[in-house]
């Protein structure tokens, strides 16, 4: 059943995704080489504390960690670990928090040091898929538009969309419905309306669809090892239209990234 949310309850989700924004912000300064996961794990933890919120991840299933860490051909689900990154590696952050009884979940792909032209390019078509596919999400559209939006484009690319694994909806639990696959049909699935908030993220790799899952039940990785990249935004329909509740500018406020790629899926600008 998908549970819709009053004005109220949308504007106390913000506060709960915001949380996961500037966690992932605060981040953002800190991943480079020489950085083991599990250290930005334990920041993350301690800085979603200080803002009165609990890590939506820790225990969500017995998942042991605050941070979802996927480096390299890792698509999702990656456990922290000593293991220190290197120049030239990617790694997808995946973040939730628990605040006022609602969940903020949203991911950003970062590129360790310099990373090659072809990688630049599967984290550019990658985060370009989420608005593609976020400007599909509102009120008389289907879940099918927006899978088929973010499938035809990145497909496009040559890119591989991940079938197994799909965005969902969010509120009072971490995963509500409706799941938002990121491949489909126009025009099938559930219909959209006002007051629905989901959790959309494209999940790309660099070569086939296909993935495998580790034995730890978490790790997922490509099947050919090639790499993979995964951005997530939170998103609610006000007044027909998709809104986000999350943003990337507390990264690119951090990183020196200037754009005004979010500016269309907001009422009014957000300040950072």
């Amino acid at each position: 059943m998908i549970k819709i949310k009053t004005r109220e309850e949308i504007e106390i989700m913000r506060e709960s995704a915001l949380v996961v924004s500037k966690t992932l912000g605060m981040l953002a300064k800190e991943v480079k080489p020489g950085v083991s996961t599990l250290y930005l794990d334990k920041l993350a933890e301690e800085f979603i504390r200080e803002q009165g919120a609990i890590p939506g991840f820790l225990g969500l299933y017995d998942f042991p960690n605050t941070l979802c860490m996927s480096p390299n051909s890792q698509v999702v689900h990656g456990i922290p670990n000593k293991t220190p990154l290197k120049e030239g590696d990617i790694i997808s952050i995946d973040c939730g928090a628990l605040k006022n009884d609602f969940y903020g979940d949203h991911a950003y792909t970062f590129a360790i040091g310099e990373v090659d032209e072809e990688t630049k390019k599967l984290l550019e078509i990658t985060k370009q898929s989420l608005y593609v596919g976020i400007r599909e999400f509102k009120a008389g559209n289907r879940v099918g538009d927006v899978g088929f939006a973010i499938q035809n484009f990145t497909e496009k690319h040559g890119y591989g969309v991940v079938r197994e694994l799909v965005g969902h909806g969010l509120g009072r639990k971490m995963h509500e419905d409706p799941e938002m696959p990121n491949y489909g049909k126009r025009g099938r699935g559930k219909k959209f309306v006002e007051g629905m908030v989901v959790a959309i993220e494209p999940m790309t790799n660099m070569g086939t669809h296909k993935i495998r899952q580790h034995a730890d039940g978490w790790t997922i990785t490509t099947l050919d090892n090639k790499p993979s990249a995964h951005f997530e935004h939170d998103v609610a329909i006000v007044n027909g239209k998709p809104e986000l509740l999350s943003t990337f500018k507390y990264i690119n406020k951090a990183l020196g990234i200037e754009t005004n790629e979010e500016d269309e899926f907001r009422a009014e600008p957000l300040v950072v």
